[in-house]
């Protein structure tokens, strides 16, 4: 279906408002937080995520208003699309990537952790389970599970037919299912283990290490060739333990943990000797670390400085 073949209903109005913004400006910015959420969850990079975005705005502004039923899903659609392209670009940079890929952390509004739905879309665990789906796979399961868009908007984003979607969102769905934390972890009960975490980094005492880490916690250090980092991911409490410990020590740093809220969950800043080297996004089960993911490479922390705004809506 082409981006022309919405029926015909005149929603554009006036030419220009009052404020001087025109109609398709209008739009654009009152839906730019969700559309960003769109490509975010779709891609994992901030910065792709804005790329997309601008292409859509430039798409936009072609589309005669007039021509459009319902302007949010149009421009769901056009980001749908565009994130589409733009992810099929990436599999190539992430394939020559150094070292583990983890999705780009973003500081949070309060409101993102303070609803369930949006939290978990948007978590690391999450968004690691997403980069194990196809793009189109990615695309109907975000649009459909998280946004929950129809399946016939969905076939029109994505170039295929309802039925062929709703097979996809089945396969997509069991996919998930069966990689995704398996329990809902409040954000009091994830601050508690994240503190406990702390404590034991603090104290740099291997015992206190293990008591909070799943004897199958996994490590993932992504430093993208700029910082050094595990070139795989670390599997198990004890060899998890010592490498944080050996390290700590080896280095003789001063270690400091802030705690934050990164994609709508407890997380830690991590400065050695006063310096920012990373965020550590954790996944939990059971009161216990099962997941361990620490992003050290500078490039994927230019959005912790300032709150990106998201939304299901």
């Amino acid at each position: 279906m082409s981006e022309r073949s919405e029926p015909t209903v005149d929603t554009a109005g006036p030419s220009a408002r009052a404020d001087g913004m025109d109609p398709a400006t209008e739009a654009f910015v009152a839906h730019r937080n969700l559309l960003f959420t769109v490509a975010y969850e779709m891609l994992g990079s901030a910065a792709d995520a804005e790329d997309v975005l601008q292409e859509t705005w430039l798409r936009w502004m072609k589309i005669d208003l007039g021509q459009v039923r319902d302007q949010r899903a149009y421009l769901v659609r056009i980001t749908t699309r565009r994130s589409l392209d733009r992810l099929r670009t990436m599999k190539r940079r992430k394939e020559a990537y150094v070292g583990p890929w983890l999705p780009e952390p973003l500081l949070t509004t309060p409101d993102v952790a303070e609803d369930v739905e949006l939290a978990e879309s948007v978590s690391m665990a999450l968004m690691l389970v997403l980069e194990t789906l196809s793009p189109t796979e990615r695309a109907v399961f975000v649009l459909r599970e998280v946004f929950d868009v129809g399946y016939q908007e969905i076939a029109a984003a994505v170039s295929k037919s309802p039925a062929t979607v709703r097979q996809i969102a089945h396969r997509a769905r069991r996919h998930v299912d069966a990689r995704r934390p398996r329990e809902t972890v409040s954000p009091g009960e994830a601050q508690a283990v994240l503190e406990s975490f702390q404590r034991a980094l603090d104290s740099r005492n291997l015992q206190d290490l293990l008591d909070v880490l799943a004897p199958d916690v996994v490590l993932i250090s992504d430093g993208g060739g700029v910082k050094q980092a595990a070139p795989r991911p670390i599997t198990g409490a004890g060899k998890v333990a010592r490498m944080i410990i050996d390290g700590l020590g080896k280095a003789q740093i001063t270690l400091t943990g802030e705690p934050t809220v990164v994609n709508g969950n407890p997380a830690l800043l991590l400065r050695l000797d006063g310096d920012l080297d990373g965020v550590i996004a954790v996944r939990i089960e059971n009161a216990r670390i099962t997941g361990l993911y620490y992003v050290r490479n500078p490039r994927k922390l230019t959005r912790i400085a300032s709150e990106t705004p998201l939304t299901l809506k």
